[in-house]
């Protein structure tokens, strides 16, 4: 099975499945091989994941430029690479 975050080198990639228009943004559970994702924006045009790659860059230390979006800018599945990140949420340190 594959897993939902790896290394490449100083870089995380992360598998994620977002869920926009939710009540709040979090970082939720596992699902198969990605990491749910709840953001409060619309999926309007990408809005979504703009606001994504704003509140994960809080969330692991980062500028939002250190954050690439590979695939799923308009998707609900996605896949990013942070890099370098100073801290790792629970979910994801444990994985590791």
């Amino acid at each position: 099975m594959e897993k939902f975050c790896t290394w490449d080198g100083d870089i995380l990639v992360l598998n994620v499945l977002g869920k926009p228009s939710s009540k709040c943004d979090a970082i939720g559970k596992v699902k198969g091989n990605q990491l749910k994702i709840s953001v409060t924006a619309a999926p309007e045009n990408g809005k979504a994941t703009d606001h994504m790659v704003r509140f994960l860059a809080k969330e692991f230390g980062v500028s939002k430029s250190a954050i690439e979006v590979v695939f799923g800018q308009t998707n609900v599945n996605k896949q990013l690479r942070i890099r370098a990140p100073k801290t790792l949420p629970t979910v994801i340190a444990q994985a590791l």
